[in-house]
């Protein structure tokens, strides 16, 4: 008998009779009829020896070390899960409390229409009080000769940003008698700058824009800020308004001022600035104005009416939609809404938003797990703690996780925001924390191989972004969602509470800032950073004690693309020559004699009507000696073609 084959010995009919009817062997030596016994399993217990191997499934795999497939083979097997799936169910704790509201419904309301009924009812009283409470929220008492306060943004400023107001300031004159009442949102002491502003040497980012305060530090008299200060960050700092409930005033021109005093006043520290500048803003005292921002209460009504809607609510699809809608327009309208001048406006931004992240709400629940989560839930009292209390968490982020010194996830951010790098690496850790604990739950479902298909397809299309030439990958609030939210697809109290928190982050990213593209180029990203452009070579001044001038020459332009030069002094551009006019060689500035404050000096190249980046700032003493800039380029973008109104006051409204 050779190797591969068995011998087969002959039965009697009557034994093989007894086998076609089921009967059991009639003694232990009966031969084998079938080659069932014969096949061999690779899984099976001993292990196949290697050289059969070769013969079976893994042939195509030859080549590939032994080690490495048969590790991958344990790997593959534990990654199937078990041969009986577990399907994650949540087991309330203490059922009879959780269950009471459920019963109470019942008990009052069995019929199904009545119950319907009375879910509108609900809705929309819900709405009329919400619209009640902000309506009355936007009444504020008029002020004297300047009418009822204008509503305006945290980052509303009288001087342009980006050297937007030209030569000597001209398109923001009148530098003073003008002024007019305003009316300030909550929390606007969190509104900071993402890129660097020059304020004479210095450079602040991530900070208030508050240049000044009080001259007297011991006492809030007389306030003086730069006219580039944040008006409501000025006018918290000053003890105008209130952060945490906003509040109205009256700003006024007061033309230029010396010396801006830095202070800490109200959890704002204001910037020093210890020269003069042409426009400048102070706060009329003794002002009669009632304004309050009501997004609080606003935010206790929504809190409350979603709560009391979940705990008596077992329908997936009512709890989510209806909490979704109720966040986003909570969100939108009063939490985190996006910069506007009049509430018609915001309503109308917020609308343009609501249609299709309506659509992706549907996507989520019904395509990307939300159903599978929520559906056949019997816990009322945990869903509302860790889905309904996530997805606030979530929604809120602009107080939640402010802490976080990440403003924007991109490299230029972390590289320069001070702590950005640290608190990256925690999450990291905590996300790998998460993604551990799924990775278990997928697989004790039967469910994992699927789910790492899907998010290696992600992670395939994270990296085409990131090779696509002239583009940069940012990831949104409502990008991270969108990457993490599949992964929670289980009913756990974990998943509970990251699904809660994944659509908080959607709903704040899109009714804040709506559908930015998670690819853009450069400049999209780059804002108003430095563009890295070259700088121009200041040669040795000349400097006349007698007639106090200063005279600057400079190397020729690099290129034929530059044909200029931008001269700002004290942050305000006082020189524009295009190369070949007369006296366009030089730039010559004459002080006042009576002046005794430095003077700071930035150049910058222009081609066309923009320029370029500016050098850091070179100081004239008060002592009439020059101090040379420090190499590289300051962090103040140059002037472009564009203006950039919407944070800046609108014209109208300069009596």
């Amino acid at each position: 008998m050779s190797s591969n084959q068995l011998e087969i010995r002959s039965v009697s009919p009557d034994i093989e009779q007894q086998r076609q009817r089921g009967s059991p062997p009639v003694h232990p030596d009966d031969p084998l009829t079938t080659t069932e016994h014969l096949d061999f399993n690779e899984d099976d217990d001993p292990p196949t020896p290697r050289f059969m191997q070769e013969e079976g499934s893994w042939k195509r795999w030859k080549w590939v070390p032994y080690p490495v497939r048969k590790y991958g083979r344990i790997t593959a097997k534990w990654m199937k899960g078990p041969q009986n799936p577990k399907v994650w169910k949540i087991q309330p704790l203490f059922p009879i409390v959780q269950h009471a509201p459920l019963h109470l419904l019942d008990k009052f309301l069995p019929n199904r229409v009545h119950q319907i009924l009375l879910y509108m009812g609900y809705v929309a009283v819900w709405i009329i009080t919400f619209a009640i409470v902000m309506w009355r929220g936007q009444v504020a008492s008029e002020v004297a000769t300047y009418g009822t306060p204008m509503d305006i943004g945290c980052g509303v400023t009288y001087w342009s940003r980006n050297n937007g107001c030209g030569i000597d300031g001209v398109d923001c004159r009148p530098f003073n008698g003008s002024g007019f009442a305003f009316r300030c949102p909550s929390n606007c002491a969190s509104y900071r700058v993402l890129n660097p502003r020059a304020v004479g040497d210095q450079e602040v980012v991530y900070a208030p824009l508050v240049v000044g305060g009080p001259p007297d530090p011991t006492t809030e008299e007389n306030p003086i800020y730069r006219g580039d200060s944040f008006i409501c960050g000025s006018a918290i700092h000053s003890g105008v308004i209130s952060n945490s409930q906003g509040g109205c005033g009256v700003v006024s021109l007061v033309g230029e001022q010396e010396n801006f005093v830095s202070t800490d006043r109200n959890s704002i520290r204001s910037i020093g600035f210890d020269s003069y500048f042409p426009l400048s803003i102070t706060f009329e005292p003794g002002i009669e104005c009632q304004a309050r921002d009501v997004r609080w209460s606003l935010l206790a009504i929504s809190v409350v009416f979603t709560s009391i809607l979940s705990l008596f609510t077992t329908s997936s699809s009512v709890f989510f939609f209806t909490i979704f809608i109720g966040i986003f327009w909570q969100v939108g309208m009063a939490s985190d809404p996006p910069s506007y001048t009049s509430i018609p406006g915001l309503f109308s931004d917020i609308l343009g938003k609501f249609l299709p992240a309506m659509f992706c709400a549907w996507v989520f629940y019904d395509k990307m797990g939300v159903r599978r989560t929520l559906q056949g839930l019997t816990a009322p009292v945990e869903k509302t703690v860790l889905w309904l209390g996530g997805c606030w968490v979530g929604a809120l982020t602009n107080y939640t996780f402010d802490f976080i010194p990440i403003q924007r996830l991109t490299g230029h951010d972390l590289e320069q925001q001070p702590g950005a790098k640290a608190a990256l690496a925690i999450i990291v850790i905590v996300l790998f924390c998460v993604v551990v604990g799924q990775i278990w739950c997928f697989r004790q479902e039967g469910r994992l191989i699927k789910y790492l298909k899907l998010y290696a397809l992600f992670i395939l299309g994270i990296i085409i972004c990131l090779v696509l030439p002239n583009l940069s990958l940012r990831i949104h609030h409502y990008i991270l969602a969108l990457l993490l939210l599949p992964g929670t697809s289980l009913q756990t109290r974990p998943s509970l509470l990251y699904q809660g928190i994944l659509i908080g982050f959607f709903i704040n990213g899109i009714a804040r800032w709506g559908f930015d593209p998670f690819l853009q180029t450069t400049v999209a990203l780059q804002g108003d950073a430095q563009l890295g452009s070259p700088l121009p070579v200041i040669l040795a001044p000349v400097i006349n004690a007698t007639l106090s001038t200063i005279t600057f020459r400079w190397q020729p332009a690099p290129g034929v693309r530059y044909d200029g030069l931008s001269v700002l002094v004290n942050d305000v551009e006082r020189y524009r020559g295009f190369f070949g006019d007369d006296g366009s060689d030089h730039f010559t500035w004459t002080r006042d004699n009576t002046t005794s404050y430095n003077e700071y000096f930035r150049f910058g190249f222009m081609s066309g009507t923009t320029s370029g980046d500016y050098t850091k700032a070179g100081i004239w003493t008060n002592d009439l000696d020059w101090v040379d800039p420090q190499p590289g380029p300051s962090r103040v973008k140059g002037r472009g073609i564009g203006r950039y109104e919407e944070e800046q006051v609108p014209r109208a409204v300069w009596k």
